[in-house]
C-alpha cells in the first residue's frame, strides 16, 4: 500500500508509491537499459490489447460494442501501477514527529483516441471536446467520494515529461488531502479579495491581459490563453475560462467546445513553432466541492479554475531546487508574439 507523508516544517505531502516501483528499467540508466523488443511493437492501449489493461471503467464507444473489446474512441482505465490504491478513508497517523496516512485515492488513465500515433493538438475539435466531457464526468464521479479532496487532471506527453508510453493518454489522480500548491493559490485568491481587490484576481488579471493584448495568445467567446506575466518555463502557457468559477466539473458542453478549441490552438502552436517539444499539462480546480464549502467557504467567488501548460525546453536545476525561484530566459511577452502567430489549425 502507498502512503502519503507529510514535511512537518513546509506542509508538503509527498506520495510514497511502492507501485510504481514495479515497472521495469525505471532506474536504470539507458545506456544499461535493455530495449526489449516487445516494447518496440506492441502498446497496451492500442485497440485490439484491451486485455493488457485492467478493465476499463467508462468509455465512449461505437454502437454495440462491447465493454474492454474494440470500438471504443475514448477508454477509462485504472492506471496499472497507480500512485494512490482505493480505499476507505484513510485517517491520519502519528509516527514520532512525523505524520503520515495510508495512500487511498484514484489513479485513472484516459487512453484520448485508439490511433496510436495521433497527439491531442491533431485531433478534431470535436474529439478533443468529447476528452474534455470525459474529464467532467469521472471528476464529478470522483468527487462523489468525500475522501477524494482533490482531483487532478494531468497530461504529461514525451518522455521528458515523464511519459512512460507514448500512445496519448491523460492521467487523473485523486488525493485525500489538498495539495499545498492548490491552497497557496486559494490563500492568496482569498487575501487578495478580501484585502484589496473586492473581486476574483484571476478575473482582475484576464481583464488586464486582454486589455493590453501583450500576452494574449488566442482567444474565443469563452477562452483565452496566455503567457502568463510571470511565466516559469519559457513559452508557458495559461488558458483560463472568460466566466468566472471555481469548479472545472461546473463547464457546459458548449465550453467544452470551446474549451477544445482553445487547447488544440495552444497545442498546435507548440507542435508547429517549437518543433513538438514534451510538455505538462495540468488543470488546477477548486477541490472537492464538499471539502471546499465547509474549509473555504465563499470560494467560488473568489477561486478561478484553469489549465498550465508548460513545455519541456529547460531543465529545472540547483538553483530553482534549492529556492523555488525559476529562471526563464524568455520574457512572456516575447513568447507570446511568437506564439500567437496564425496557424493553420484544422478544426
Amino acid at each position: 500500500m502507498p502512503e502519503l507523508r507529510k514535511d512537518i516544517v513546509t506542509g508538503r505531502w509527498v506520495i510514497i508509491s511502492t507501485e510504481r516501483s514495479k515497472r521495469p528499467d525505471d532506474f536504470r540508466a539507458p545506456e544499461f537499459a535493455e530495449i526489449k523488443k516487445e516494447s518496440l511493437t506492441f502498446c497496451p492501449f492500442c485497440p485490439g490489447n484491451e486485455s493488457k489493461t485492467p478493465p476499463e471503467v467508462f468509455s465512449v464507444r461505437e454502437k454495440h460494442s462491447a465493454p474492454d473489446q474494440p470500438g471504443w474512441k475514448i477508454r477509462v482505465v485504472p492506471n496499472k501501477f497507480p500512485a494512490l490504491q482505493p480505499g476507505p478513508p484513510p485517517p491520519k497517523k502519528l509516527k514520532g514527529v512525523y505524520q503520515w496516512m495510508e495512500g487511498v485515492g484514484v489513479h485513472e488513465v484516459i487512453i484520448e483516441t485508439p490511433d496510436h500515433h495521433q497527439e491531442m493538438s491533431d485531433l478534431t475539435t470535436k474529439h478533443l471536446a468529447k476528452i474534455i466531457r470525459v474529464f467532467r464526468l469521472r471528476t464529478i464521479h470522483i468527487e462523489e467520494q468525500f475522501h477524494h479532496k482533490y482531483v487532478q487532471i494531468f497530461k504529461n506527453k514525451g518522455k521528458e515529461a515523464g511519459a512512460s508510453l507514448s500512445h496519448p493518454h491523460s492521467q487523473i489522480i485523486a488525493t485525500p488531502i489538498v495539495p499545498k500548491r492548490i491552497k497557496e493559490e486559494i490563500y492568496g485568491a482569498e487575501r487578495l479579495f478580501r484585502n484589496h481587490f473586492r473581486e476574483c484576481a484571476f478575473c482582475r488579471m484576464l481583464k488586464e491581459e486582454l486589455g493590453s493584448s501583450e500576452r494574449l495568445i488566442y482567444q474565443n467567446a469563452r477562452f483565452a490563453v496566455l503567457a502568463p506575466f510571470a511565466s516559469r518555463f519559457p513559452f508557458e502557457m495559461a488558458i483560463f475560462p472568460l466566466e468566472h468559477s471555481a469548479f472545472f466539473r461546473k463547464i457546459t458542453d458548449e465550453d467544452c467546445t470551446d474549451l477544445a478549441e482553445a487547447l488544440k490552438q495552444a497545442l498546435a502552436r507548440l507542435k508547429l513553432q517549437l518543433s513538438n517539444p514534451a510538455f505538462n499539462l495540468v488543470f488546477h480546480q477548486a477541490p472537492n466541492p464538499q471539502v471546499s464549502d465547509k474549509a473555504w467557504p465563499g470560494i467560488d467567488s473568489y477561486y478561478h479554475w484553469h489549465i498550465e501548460l508548460m513545455p519541456i525546453l529547460t531543465k529545472v536545476a540547483g538553483f530553482e531546487l534549492g529556492t523555488g525561484f525559476y529562471i526563464n530566459p524568455v520574457p512572456p511577452e516575447v513568447a507570446a508574439e511568437f506564439l500567437r502567430k496564425e496557424l493553420p489549425v484544422k478544426s
